[in-house]
């Protein structure tokens, strides 16, 4: 086990461990512009800022996503992660194939129909290969959450707008 003196005590950190965090916002379009947003994964740097880079491998029939390569940076380090995509109407969600920093990573777009508004919810597990002080961890994993909708309410609005 390793410890790390900071100036609340030590903070004990030994095997990585997973963590959640979710994330939800209303916004003024329908389900479907905004799952075609979600969906149009070379846009999402532009948006989502944590994300470098964006490269579809494979699509479904319907031209979705099924499988791309996306280079993240968070928490200080920089990863390629291969992840997997499975859509409904009303869902976007991945989980890691592969990743040289990440063991786990499991996310999920739920966006429910509000009115003339909808709904979007999103949801993230990761579980790190090494260890990382869980405030340090949870507060990057926690940020990344809120930019994956704030973002994506931010970029839906200019985009109606203009």
């Amino acid at each position: 086990m390793h410890h790390l003196l900071t100036a609340r005590g030590p903070v004990v950190y030994g095997r990585a461990m997973a963590v959640s965090a979710s994330h939800e916002v209303t916004i003024e379009a329908t389900p479907e512009e905004i799952m075609d947003v979600i969906a149009d994964l070379a846009q999402t740097p532009v948006w989502s800022p944590q994300y470098t880079k964006a490269e579809v491998l494979d699509t479904y029939e319907n031209g979705r996503p099924k499988q791309a390569k996306m280079t993240i940076k968070a928490a200080g380090m920089a990863d390629d992660q291969i992840l997997e995509y499975t859509w409904t109407d009303l869902t976007g969600s991945w989980v890691l194939i592969r990743s040289s920093s990440l063991k786990k990573q499991e996310a999920r777009y739920t966006l429910t129909p509000a009115g003339n508004k909808t709904k979007v919810k999103f949801e993230i597990t990761v579980d790190p290969v090494v260890p990382i002080p869980g405030f340090l961890l949870k507060r990057s994993v926690s940020g990344g959450a809120e930019t994956a909708t704030e973002g994506l309410k931010k970029f839906m609005a200019k985009n109606k707008k203009g």
